[in-house]
C-alpha cells in the first residue's frame, strides 16, 4: 500500500499533540472534564438594517482678515491636528498695526502710572486720573484688537479631522468672510438609517442599538445615543434614526457602510459559552456528555454572539444537557473512550 506524500507528516504532527497534552488520559489516570450546562436566558430580539456613517461635526472655515494669501499648508484629504496653521496670509499691515497698538499702549500705561503716583502725592486732580486711566483702557482695547488681526492672518483648523475641500489657492487675495476651507471631524461619528415605519414605535421606546461593523471578525458597537427624525419620509415612509457612536478610534470613515441592530423585543435563548464551539470546515459543533459520562460530537446552529463571551443556540442541544468546556481536553477524552466503545 502507498502512502500519500502530506499523510506521514500529518500522522507524525498528530502524535506529537498527543504526546505534549497533559491531560493525556490513559485507563489508569483519568481527569475531570470541565462542563457547563445549556442554559435559557432572555436575551432581546433585534433586527438588523442597514446604514452610512457620518461626521457629526462638519464645518467650513472662512477668512476673518483681509489680506493675500502667501501659504498654504494643507489639501484635500489631509488630517489636520486641532489648533494647526491651515493657511497664511501676508501679516505686514496687521503687524505694523499691532507693532503701534503695542507702543501706544505702553506709552499710556506708562503715562498712568506717572499720573498715578501724582495723584497720590495730591498734586493732581481727580479727572486727571480718570483721563490718563480712559487712555490706558482704550490703548489696551486697540492693542488687544490689533492682536486678534494679527492672528486671524494664521488660520488654525477648529478641531482634527479632514480636509474635504479647499476653496483657495497661494496667491489669492481673500476679504472677509470667504470661503477656505471645508473639514469634517473624526471625532464624532453617526450611522444614519432608514427605519420602516412598522418599527419605529418600538424603536423610540426602548432607544437601544448596536452598530456591527463587518470586517474579518465583526466588531460591535454599543451606540452612545439615538437621535429619531419626528416624521417620516413622504415618498419612503421611513423615519431618518442616527445613531451616534462612543469616542474611540474604531477605523472608521464617513461614507463607508455599517449595519445597525435595534432591539425589538425580549426572548428566551439557550445560550453556551463560546469557548465551547468547534469548527470543523463550515461546521459548528460541541462535545456533549450523556448521562453515562460519554463524550458526542454534536452539529449545532449558531446565533449571534453575546458580549458577555456567549452564543446563542438556535439548533442541536436542548436545555440542561451538559458540554465540554475544551474542545482539545475533549478530543483527548474521546480518543480514550473509543476503546470502551468497541468492546
Amino acid at each position: 500500500m502507498s502512502l500519500s506524500q502530506g499523510q506521514p507528516a500529518r500522522s507524525g504532527l498528530f502524535l506529537f499533540i498527543m504526546m505534549m497534552l497533559p491531560f493525556t488520559l490513559s485507563a489508569a489516570e483519568p481527569f475531570e472534564l470541565k462542563t457547563a450546562e445549556v442554559v435559557s436566558r432572555t436575551v432581546s430580539r433585534e433586527r438588523v438594517l442597514d446604514g452610512l456613517i457620518e461626521a457629526v461635526k462638519q464645518a467650513t472655515v472662512s477668512a476673518q482678515t483681509h489680506g493675500r494669501v502667501i501659504r498654504v499648508n494643507y489639501d484635500v484629504d489631509d488630517f489636520v491636528e486641532k489648533g494647526a496653521i491651515l493657511l497664511q496670509f501676508r501679516d505686514t499691515e496687521q503687524r505694523a498695526q499691532y507693532d503701534a497698538a503695542q507702543a501706544n499702549y505702553k506709552e499710556a500705561e506708562s503715562d498712568y502710572r506717572r499720573i498715578k503716583d501724582l495723584y497720590a502725592k495730591k498734586l493732581v486732580s481727580k479727572s486727571a486720573l480718570d483721563k490718563a486711566k480712559a487712555r490706558l483702557e482704550a490703548g489696551r482695547a486697540k492693542r488687544d484688537q490689533a492682536r486678534e488681526n494679527l492672528e486671524n492672518t494664521r488660520v488654525r483648523a477648529p478641531y482634527s479631522g479632514i480636509v474635504v475641500k479647499r476653496h483657495i489657492e497661494v496667491g489669492e487675495v481673500a476679504n472677509v468672510g470667504q470661503k477656505l476651507f471645508t473639514g469634517i471631524s473624526l471625532e464624532s461619528l453617526r450611522v444614519t438609517v432608514n427605519v420602516p415605519e412598522d418599527m419605529i414605535n418600538i424603536i423610540r421606546k426602548k432607544k437601544q442599538a448596536r452598530v456591527i461593523l463587518e470586517r474579518p471578525v465583526a466588531l460591535n458597537i454599543k451606540a452612545d445615543s439615538l437621535t429619531i427624525s419626528p416624521f417620516a419620509d413622504p415618498d419612503s415612509h421611513t423615519f431618518v434614526v442616527r445613531v451616534n457612536l462612543p469616542k474611540g478610534d474604531f477605523h472608521v470613515y464617513p461614507g463607508m457602510f455599517a449595519k445597525v441592530a435595534f432591539a425589538i423585543d425580549e426572548q428566551p435563548k439557550l445560550v453556551v459559552p463560546r469557548a465551547a464551539l468547534v469548527h470543523r470546515s463550515e461546521v459548528q459543533a460541541v462535545y456533549t456528555l450523556d448521562e453515562a459520562g460519554r463524550l458526542h460530537f454534536r452539529q449545532v446552529r449558531v446565533g449571534r454572539h453575546l458580549p458577555d463571551g456567549k452564543v446563542i443556540i438556535l439548533a442541536g442541544l436542548g436545555e440542561g444537557e451538559k458540554i465540554a468546556l475544551d474542545p482539545i481536553q475533549a478530543v483527548a477524552r474521546l480518543k480514550a473512550q473509543q476503546p470502551e466503545d468497541a468492546e
